[in-house]
C-alpha cells in the first residue's frame, strides 16, 4: 500500500470505526484456517512468518502462540501501535508498505482476509507480489487469501444497515470499473461520516497473469478455510499458494 492519504484504505483502516464495524468477524474460523494452513505448508518448528497487512495483529498473535516467529506489518500506524502491546522476543510489529520488500526473508508470507487489490494503479498489485517473492527464503511459500469475486458479485447485497455498538452503518454495494465498491455512511455524536471500500474484482485468471509477470509459480488453490477444493461459482474464498 502506498502512503498517500488520498487512498481510501489509508484513512478508513486508521479509524476506530473500521474496527467497530468488523468486530464480529469469526476469529475461531480464522484460527482454524491458520492451523490448517501452517500444517499444509509444513512450516518448520519456530519458522518465520510475515503477516502482511496484519491490522491490529490478532492473527499474528495467534500464529505466535503456535510456536512461530512472526513479524506483522501494516500501513496503519494506529493499528501497529495497538499491536505492539503484544510484542515479545518472537513477535514483532512494524509499519510497512506492502508494495516494497521487507528487510528479511521468511518461511511463509501470509496476506490474509482480502488485504489485496486495493490499488487504483494495477502496477502496485504486481509490485506487492514481487515484494512477497523477495520476502521468501529458498523454501518459503506465499499465500494470498482473497475473496472469490465471482461468488461475491453473484451474491451481492445492494444495501443494508448494520448496527454495532449503537452505530447504524448504512452500507451500499455495487460493481463498477472492475471494482467491488462499498459505500459506508454513519453518524456518531452528531457528526456524519462517509467512507468507501474499493477492492479490485480479481479472478483466478487475473492472479495467474500477475503471478506470471512476477515470476512466481502457483502451486495450489483452495476455496475455503478448511482448504477445500476451489469451485468457481460456489467457493466463498480464493486462497492461492505460490512460490
Amino acid at each position: 500500500m502506498t502512503k498517500e492519504e488520498t487512498t481510501w484504505f489509508a484513512s478508513w483502516f486508521d479509524t476506530p470505526f473500521y474496527h467497530i464495524l468488523y468486530k464480529d468477524r469469526d476469529y475461531a474460523e480464522a484460527e482454524t484456517f491458520m492451523c490448517n494452513l501452517t500444517n499444509y505448508l509444513n512450516i518448520p518448528e519456530h519458522g518465520k512468518i510475515l503477516d502482511l497487512a496484519c491490522g491490529k495483529g490478532r492473527h499474528s498473535v495467534y500464529l505466535n502462540t503456535l510456536g512461530y516467529n512472526v513479524t506483522g506489518v501494516d500501513l496503519s500506524a494506529n493499528s501497529i501501535a495497538h499491536a505492539k502491546q503484544f510484542e515479545n522476543e518472537t513477535l514483532n510489529f512494524e509499519v510497512h508498505d506492502m508494495c516494497k520488500p521487507y528487510s528479511d526473508t521468511f518461511d511463509a508470507v501470509f496476506n490474509l482476509f482480502t488485504s489485496f487489490g486495493y490499488f487504483d494503479n494495477l502496477e502496485d498489485n504486481l509490485k506487492t507480489i514481487e515484494a512477497i517473492k523477495a520476502d521468501l527464503n529458498e523454501t518459503g511459500f506465499g499465500v494470498i487469501d482473497f475473496m472469490n469475486s465471482e461468488y461475491v458479485i453473484e451474491n451481492l447485497v445492494p444495501e443494508n444497515v448494520k448496527t454495532v455498538d449503537g452505530i447504524d452503518f448504512y452500507q451500499k454495494r455495487r460493481v463498477e470499473d472492475g471494482f467491488i465498491i462499498k459505500d459506508i455512511s454513519f453518524t456518531v455524536d452528531g457528526k456524519d461520516y462517509e467512507f468507501q471500500e474499493r477492492v479490485r474484482a480479481f479472478t483466478l485468471e487475473d492472479f495467474e497473469v500477475l503471478f506470471e509477470k512476477a515470476g512466481v509459480y502457483l502451486l495450489d488453490v483452495f476455496g475455503d478455510y478448511k482448504l477445500s477444493k476451489y469451485m468457481r461459482k460456489q467457493s466463498e474464498r480464493l486462497i492461492l499458494i505460490f512460490k
